[in-house]
């Protein structure tokens, strides 16, 4: 019963990791992060345009309504 037990705990351990391993939070990389962002925003507006162009509004009136719903929605900053 014992050995069953510490053999248990002993996998249980080996297999969390917590014995060996050294778990660090991976590093993170501002440019890699920027141009995720920018592309999702770029993505996200090209969508909403399309969206606001099929309900009928203009391609020049759509592009800077959906330049704001995306800053309203997200609170990011405007893109370049």
């Amino acid at each position: 019963m014992i050995k069953s037990l510490l053999f248990c705990g002993l996998a249980f351990a080996l297999c969390s990791g917590c014995l060996f391993s050294k778990k660090s939070a991976p590093k993170s990389n501002p440019a890699i992060s920027a141009e995720v962002e920018e592309t999702f925003r770029k993505r996200w507006v090209d969508k909403r345009v399309a969206e606001l162009v099929a309900g009928g509004a203009t391609a020049e009136s759509a592009r800077p309504q959906a330049e704001a719903n995306f800053v309203a929605a997200y609170n990011f900053p405007k893109g370049k």
